[in-house]
């Protein structure tokens, strides 16, 4: 039987205990495990040296990493500098949709291959942004707030004050991966008509409509963003985008906040072109004191968390252990990302 040094860099969300536990289900090879518990939620994370979204101990992942062949982590800093200094490593599995805690270059340049966990969220996204979206269009947190200061306030039951229906209401999706995809499954069930734009789809199921992303701006009720974001994507919801949309309309974000132009969100929301706003993801994360966003009116937010279910933690441990069998297994992994 094999025996391969391991390194488990997980952290108090996806625990060194599930990556262990799912690893060792594999047939066949003995893992001599080296655990490192990063401080992420706990510490937010941030841009490490050249790589992004990390936790800070790069000195604690190098001494780790001696002797080490394989290493799974979620948010450890695998920069220039700690690669260098992990000449056996071969295998790197990242538990995030994309490895951008990773200098992939540098990793491919010595011979480490690096994969991620793609769709290990997707469920607990795409219930997120629903529940995001439903808040926004039915003023729960506004109304909660009523009840919070010892009001009853029927009067908000008033034509001007009350929130819309999903069933009838056009949802556009600017994104159809696995996210994009459930919730327009969600939407269809509340009886919405869906329009989805994405360049990269050429066909969708039926009862979905693929437009162009003017279209989709044009026509829905409810836009709701699932776009990665790439130098293509940044910004490309800006004042003019929002402009097009129907006036009182819904704007969704949780992918990422880069997608979106935040100013031009709040001047709508004050405006009145946006009816309501929901989001996830910000420019800026933690949200800064005295952001425009804390005193935007019709706003939902959460401190991104969309991804935060135990189910989610237990898929990215269960992905994780798919990959490793398959690199041990002389197999192409799941999610290998190439420089």
């Amino acid at each position: 039987m094999r025996t391969v040094k391991t390194l488990l860099a997980g952290d108090h969300f996806v625990r060194n205990q599930l990556l262990a536990a799912a690893l060792t289900a594999i047939p066949d090879v003995d893992f001599d495990f080296r655990e490192v518990t990063l401080p992420w939620p706990l510490t937010p994370y941030g841009r490490v040296a050249e790589v992004d979204e990390a936790s800070d101990v790069e000195d604690q992942l190098i001494e780790a990493l001696a002797g080490v062949e394989l290493a799974v982590t979620q948010m450890g800093p695998f920069t220039e500098r700690v690669l260098k200094t992990a000449p056996d490593l071969r295998y790197l599995v990242v538990c995030r949709g994309g490895p951008v805690n990773v200098n992939v270059p540098a990793a491919t340049k010595r011979g480490i291959q690096v994969a991620s966990t793609p769709g290990r969220n997707a469920v607990a996204a795409a219930e997120h942004a629903v529940a995001l979206m439903m808040g926004a269009l039915r003023n729960i947190p506004r109304l909660q707030r009523t009840l919070e200061q010892g009001e009853w306030r029927s009067d908000l039951y008033a034509y001007d004050e009350c929130g819309v229906e999903l069933d009838g209401s056009t949802v556009g999706l600017i994104g159809y991966g696995a996210i994009g995809q459930r919730v327009a499954r969600v939407m269809l069930a509340f009886g919405a008509h869906v329009l989805v734009a994405d360049p990269f789809v050429d066909q969708a199921p039926s009862g979905i409509e693929l437009v162009e992303l003017d279209e989709l701006l044009r026509r829905s009720d409810v836009v709701t963003l699932h776009a990665r974001l790439t130098d293509e994507t940044r910004g490309m919801i800006g004042a003019e985008q929002i402009a097009s949309m129907p006036r009182g309309a819904v704007l969704v974000n949780t992918a990422r906040g880069g997608l979106l132009d935040y100013d031009a969100t709040v001047d709508a929301l004050e405006s009145g072109q946006l009816g309501a706003a929901a989001f996830d993801v910000f420019p800026s994360e933690p949200l800064p004191a005295g952001s425009r966003l804390l005193t935007a009116p019709n706003i939902v937010m959460t401190p991104h968390l969309a991804g935060a279910t135990r189910q989610t933690a237990h898929r990215a441990a269960s992905i994780a252990a798919e990959a490793v069998a398959a690199f041990l297994a002389g197999k192409d992994p799941v999610g290998v990302v190439s420089a």
